[in-house]
């Protein structure tokens, strides 16, 4: 065996840990997880077809409380359950409402542009209520302690798919996993419309998500396409207010508390206030410019961002030299690897490999330290404390 085999065994051996993928696009490749290479999936739903799944698939390879991530003994998955801005369109906002809104007039109404076309706004399914959405994943989240709120997010570039979802026969020359069908709802193979969803009722799905993660103090993984500034300016209206202190405003504070300190007897610690945005956030397959990094990573901002990476998405054609230079500025305990991923099985072990090679490479890590650094920013970002 050669050094490249035996750093490859090491890599599995450490742990490999993915942090956004959606084996349950073809949901008869799950079984092929417990063959796999890789310790742990973060399985993201998307749509109202594949939350139940995503469930199952968790229940399949529970995460037990208490287990120490870092050595678990078997392979196992974090579920995420949210609603991608894809399908945002499908939804309607009813929180404030108790009628429930016509659909062609609802699909009229946040489509860019408004269609008109009756022949499409029929193969359109009946939209589904936010209010009800957000009380089904709200139970799940508190049924799944470890879950996270995603996949979801805005994009500016994506438009509709005409017709009713593909479903698809023998993937398996593609993914390397077993031969299944896609599950309903996908956008495999199917042509596209001039349609869009409007930005604004993306913001209400984003913002609503988002807002549900911060009751429950939960991890967010965030797709974001052309919406960078758009994002984070969401992000920052959520904690404006709750900013960290700037250096001036740290040793004023400082110097209050040492003047005042034997006037306050001890009563233990304090105890962590509730916060109205989410602790932690994931910019996934992230595809901004180095600069758009400082918005995120000011001191200020009191969330802790993440920025994970993929080949499929990070690695294809012209955006390679981009990513380089934002992998080399991401701070080395923010950055995490994810294969993105719509099928379990061998190909997404290479994808994995593949990211956690390149990663290495640009930050100049050996793939033993590399796979450490990896871990560790994956246990901090889900679980919001590095392994015991």
């Amino acid at each position: 065996m050669d050094d490249k085999e035996n750093d490859d065994d090491r890599i599995w051996q450490i742990g490999v840990f993915d942090s956004h993928c959606h084996p349950t696009d073809i949901m008869a490749s799950v079984k092929d997880f417990s063959n796999m290479k890789a310790r742990v999936l973060t399985v993201m739903a998307t749509r109202s077809q594949d939350q139940e799944m995503v469930e199952k698939t968790a229940r399949m390879y529970p995460t037990h409380s208490g287990q120490d991530p870092s050595n678990a003994p078997s392979r196992y998955v974090v579920p995420a359950f949210g609603w991608h801005p894809w399908f945002s369109h499908q939804l309607f906002d009813d929180r404030d409402k108790q009628r429930q809104p016509d659909p062609v007039e609802h699909y009229k109404s946040v489509l860019v542009p408004a269609p008109e076309d009756e022949d499409f706004l029929r193969t359109l399914p009946a939209p589904y209520s936010l209010k009800e959405f957000l009380q089904r994943t709200e139970a799940r989240l508190i049924e799944f302690p470890f879950a996270l709120v995603g996949e979801v997010g805005l994009d500016r570039s994506f438009r509709l798919p005409e017709g009713p979802s593909a479903m698809t026969g023998d993937v398996s020359s593609k993914t390397g996993g077993s031969e299944g069908e896609y599950t309903p709802g996908s956008r495999e193979g199917r042509p596209l419309t001039p349609y869009r969803v409007n930005l604004d009722h993306q913001k209400i799905v984003l913002r609503a998500q988002f807002e549900l993660a911060a009751k429950l103090r939960r991890p967010v993984s965030v797709h974001s396409v052309q919406a960078h500034g758009l994002v984070f300016d969401l992000m920052q209206s959520m904690w404006k207010g709750h900013e960290n202190p700037s250096k001036r405003e740290r040793k004023k504070k400082a110097d209050t508390i040492n003047a005042h300190a034997s006037d306050k007897a001890y009563n233990g610690p304090e105890i962590e206030q509730s916060l109205p945005f989410p602790p932690r956030i994931c910019m996934h397959s992230y595809s901004g410019p180095p600069d758009a990094l400082k918005q995120f990573l000011n001191h200020t901002v009191p969330a802790d961002i993440y920025f994970s990476f993929s080949t499929a998405i990070n690695f294809s054609g012209t955006s390679s030299a981009k990513t380089i230079s934002v992998i080399k500025a991401v701070p080395d305990d923010r950055i995490l690897i994810e294969s993105d991923l719509h099928c379990a099985g061998e190909t997404m072990d290479k994808l994995l490999k593949e990211i956690v090679h390149k990663v290495c490479e640009i930050k100049e890590w050996s793939l033993e330290e590399g796979a450490q650094r990896l871990k560790r920013n994956w246990i901090k970002f889900v679980f919001g404390r590095y392994s015991s």
